[in-house]
């Protein structure tokens, strides 16, 4: 009874957050039939300064992780970012109705990363007095850009599939060169890479940190005008979306906390560390993943993978997730 009300007092918690609001209110805008409309290269300047803002975090706590030591999860995590993907892939492959770039974006915004669940269970463990390596968090690019690309590769093969025919050759390096070039992840790149080789500490505390949020929350404006303007198309197979978003944060999290505790053995990872990278890959991502998606699958309804993520994934992640890894990591470790 306990777990329960803390579960649906979480829920509520979503519910009031900003993130979830913006949202909410650009359908309830799109529904009441508002004429309000945000112009296309504003959105792209949007998407641009806050991916920039999560490349150059990324970049700078990488920077100063000790990489010997975050090797091994690093890898885990591009191995974990990857398979989520295959393997929603694969689920949403299998059922009727489904759209197959709908299930291929559903699939990467899942493999991808929310830097606010990370946020969450971090407090949550300082909370708990659970410690963690300073540079756990700076593994979420490892798991985020090789799902965001694996997915809109893996789209723009079956694309082009379907308009060239079967047997048609599909050059994989073309389409991950391509895929790269987008306008999205070249900014999500270009910002890990200034973060971790130049000295950006001024111009991002100065200018790209304090717009971050209010940019955010235009941004989940559009993305909910959007999302009620294609919402029909959803209402045939959302039951399939429902499930997918209620069961796979869990199950990408034990993978996490399965590859975490081999880390943990073989090289002294630490509990609190194995738990932080379980829920990392039971988030799915509320920021880069849906304007990174949008603009490179096209095609993908955002009401699947975003209604997938923001009304049940997020919530799973949150309320069930963290509190779960957490218990399942005194169990294992005996802490």
């Amino acid at each position: 009874m306990d777990f329960l009300i803390e579960f649906l007092g979480r829920l509520v918690g979503q519910l009031q957050s900003p993130t979830l609001g913006f949202l909410i209110g650009g359908v309830l805008l799109a529904a009441a039939g508002s004429k309000l409309t945000i112009p296309n290269a504003i959105y792209q300047f949007i998407v641009f300064m806050l991916l920039m803002k999560i490349g150059i975090q990324g970049g700078l706590e990488i920077r100063d992780a000790d990489l010997t030591a975050m090797l091994l999860p690093a890898l885990f995590s591009m191995i974990i970012g990857a398979a989520i993907v295959f393997l929603g892939n694969a689920f949403f492959s299998l059922l009727p109705g489904i759209k197959r770039e709908d299930g291929i974006a559903t699939a990467g915004l899942f493999g991808a990363v929310s830097a606010s669940t990370m946020a969450a269970c971090m407090v949550v463990l300082e909370e708990e007095s659970v410690t963690f390596e300073a540079w756990v968090p700076a593994l979420y690019p490892f798991m985020d850009i090789p799902a965001l690309v694996l997915a809109i590769v893996l789209a723009n093969i079956y694309v082009k599939k379907t308009k060239e025919g079967k047997t048609s050759e599909v050059s994989i390096w073309g389409i991950v060169k391509e895929s790269l070039r987008s306008s999205a992840l070249s900014a999500l790149i270009l910002g890990l890479l200034l973060g971790l080789l130049t000295r950006p500490e001024r111009v991002f505390h100065g200018f790209y940190d304090p717009l971050f949020r209010g940019f955010l929350s235009v941004l989940l404006l559009i993305m909910g005008m959007e999302a009620y303007s294609r919402i029909h198309e959803l209402k045939r197979v959302a039951h399939w979306y429902a499930l997918y978003a209620t069961v796979a944060p869990i199950l990408h999290g034990l993978l996490a906390f399965g590859l975490g505790y081999l880390a943990h053995i073989w090289t002294g990872f630490s509990p609190g560390g194995v738990v932080l990278l379980a829920v990392i890959a039971a988030s799915n991502s509320d920021i880069s993943g849906p304007p990174t998606l949008r603009g490179a699958i096209p095609s993908a309804n955002p009401s699947a993978y975003i209604g997938a993520s923001t009304s049940l994934g997020t919530p799973v992640a949150l309320a069930v997730c963290i509190p779960l890894f957490i218990a399942l990591s005194q169990v294992v470790f005996d802490t």
